[in-house]
C-alpha cells in the first residue's frame, strides 16, 4: 500500500511545482522533473529509493502509451499528404545528430556503448513543446507546414535508430565480439518482431472495435492494447517503444472510430505522463552531474548542430525555400518524453552506463525545454510566420487555470 501512498506525493509535487514554473513561462514537463528531483532519494528524501523502484512499472506503462500515440498519428491518409520532401528532410536532421553526437563522443575518447546510445537518443524531438509555441503565436507558412510533419515521423523513425543502437551497445558491452550477426541480424530480428506482434495487436484491437462501439469502451481497448504489449515486449525481449507505437499505428489505419478513441486515450492519459516525468527526475542522482559536465556538453553541442545541418541539407536536396533551410533547424531542438523514455530504457538495458546516459539526457532535456520554445518562436518570427497581431496578447476574459 505504500506504492500509493508514493504515488500521492509524487503527483502532488508535480502539480504543485506546475504552478511554479508557470510563472516564469516554462513548460510543464520542466515543472515535473524539478519536482521529482526535488523530492527525490537524491535530494529531499521524500520518495525514497524503494519507492522510486516500486513505482518502475508506472514508468514502463507511461513509455507505452507514449509510443502508441506516437503510431496512432501514421494514418496512410496522412502520409500521403505529407509527401517525400517532409521524408527526406526528417531522415537527414535524425541522422545528422546521429552521426555529430556518435562521432564528437567518440574522437573524444568515450566508450563505445555510451556513444552510440546517446548518438540515438539525439533523434528523438518534443514536439508538444513545438505545437505549443505554433499554437500560442498561430504561426502560419511554409517553415510551420514543414515542421509539423517532420516532428511528427521524427520519434518513429527515432525508435528504430534507438533499437539497432542498443542492441549493438549491448553486445558491445557485455563483451562479446561484434560479427554480422550481432551488429544486424540480431537487431533485426528485434524491431521485425516487435512490429510484427505489434502490428497483430493493434489489428486484434481494431477488429473488436466492430463490437465494442461506445467511446468508454473503445478507450478501454486501447489500454488494454497497451498493457498487453508492454507484457509481451517485455516477456519476449522485444521494444516495447516499437511494439506499442506498432499497435497504434495499424489500430488508427484499421479501428473503427480510431480518431476518437486516440483522443479519448490522449485526455487520459496527463495524469500518468505526470508520474512518468516526475519519477524520472526522482531517478536523477545529483552527484552524477559533475561527472558528466563534459559529456553533457559535447551531447548539448553535437546533437544541436546536427539537427540544425542535417535539417539544412535536407532543405537544400528538396530545393526547399531559404526560409526552410535557415530555420527549420532551429526549431527541431526541443527534447522531453521520448527522449526520456530512452535514457530509462538505456538504465536497465545498460546498467554500466545508464546512470550516465540518464543524468546528461535529464540535465538536456531541462535545458532544451528552456530555450528551446524560446529559439522556436524567434525562428518562426524571423521567417515572417508570425505576425503582428499574433505577437499580441488576446484580450478579453482570462481561462482558468
Amino acid at each position: 500500500m505504500e506504492a500509493l501512498l508514493y504515488l500521492a506525493v509524487a503527483m502532488a509535487a508535480g502539480l504543485l511545482l506546475t504552478r511554479v514554473v508557470k510563472l516564469v513561462r516554462l513548460p510543464n514537463v520542466t515543472g515535473y522533473l524539478i519536482a521529482g528531483l526535488l523530492i527525490g532519494p537524491y535530494c529531499f528524501g521524500l520518495l525514497p529509493e524503494a519507492g522510486v523502484g516500486a513505482l518502475n512499472v508506472v514508468t514502463t506503462v507511461a513509455l507505452g502509451f507514449i509510443a502508441f500515440s506516437i503510431g496512432g498519428e501514421f494514418k496512410l491518409s496522412s502520409m500521403k499528404r505529407i509527401g517525400s520532401k517532409a521524408m527526406v528532410i526528417t531522415l537527414c536532421q535524425a541522422f545528422g545528430a546521429v552521426i555529430l553526437v556518435d562521432v564528437a563522443l567518440i574522437l573524444c575518447g568515450f566508450d563505445l556503448p555510451l556513444c552510440l546510445v546517446l548518438g540515438a537518443i539525439a533523434t528523438a524531438t518534443a514536439p508538444a513543446a513545438t505545437l505549443l509555441v505554433i499554437r500560442q503565436y498561430r504561426a502560419k507558412g511554409e517553415v510551420t507546414g514543414t515542421l509539423l510533419p517532420v516532428v511528427a515521423m521524427d520519434d518513429a523513425l527515432g525508435l528504430m535508430i534507438f533499437s539497432v543502437s542498443l542492441a549493438i551497445a549491448s553486445t558491445l558491452a557485455s563483451g562479446v565480439t561484434l560479427n554480422f550477426g550481432s551488429m544486424v541480424v540480431t537487431p533485426l530480428i528485434e524491431i521485425v518482431l516487435s512490429l510484427v506482434i505489434g502490428g497483430a495487436l493493434g489489428g486484434l484491437i481494431a477488429l473488436a472495435t466492430r463490437v465494442f462501439h461506445s467511446k468508454g469502451n473503445r478507450l478501454g481497448l486501447c489500454v488494454c492494447a497497451v498493457f498487453a504489449g508492454v507484457y509481451m515486449a517485455s516477456a519476449l525481449g522485444l521494444s516495447d517503444l516499437l511494439l506499442c507505437m506498432a499497435a497504434g499505428g495499424v489500430f488508427a489505419n484499421l479501428g473503427k472510430g480510431a480518431d476518437d478513441a486516440l483522443q479519448s486515450a490522449d485526455e487520459w492519459t496527463p495524469p500518468l505522463f505526470l508520474l512518468f516525468f516526475v519519477i524520472s527526475g526522482a531517478q536523477l542522482d545529483i552527484s552524477a552531474l559533475p561527472a558528466v559536465g563534459l559529456l553533457g556538453l559535447i551531447y548539448l553541442a553535437a546533437r544541436s548542430a546536427g539537427k540544425y545541418l542535417g535539417a539544412f541539407a535536407g532543405a537544400s536536396a528538396v530545393h526547399a525555400s531559404p526560409n526552410v533551410r535557415k530555420y527549420l533547424g532551429i526549431t527541431l531542438l526541443p527534447q522531453a518524453g521520448v527522449a526520456i523514455g530512452m535514457a530509462q530504457i538505456a538504465l536497465t538495458a545498460l546498467p554500466e552506463y545508464g546512470a550516465q546516459i540518464q543524468a546528461v539526457v535529464l540535465a538536456a532535456t531541462l535545458i532544451y525545454e528552456l530555450v528551446g520554445p524560446v529559439l522556436t518562436k524567434v525562428a518562426l518570427a524571423r521567417a515572417g510566420e508570425i505576425t503582428l497581431e499574433a505577437k499580441r496578447p488576446r484580450m478579453g476574459k482570462p481561462r482558468r487555470a
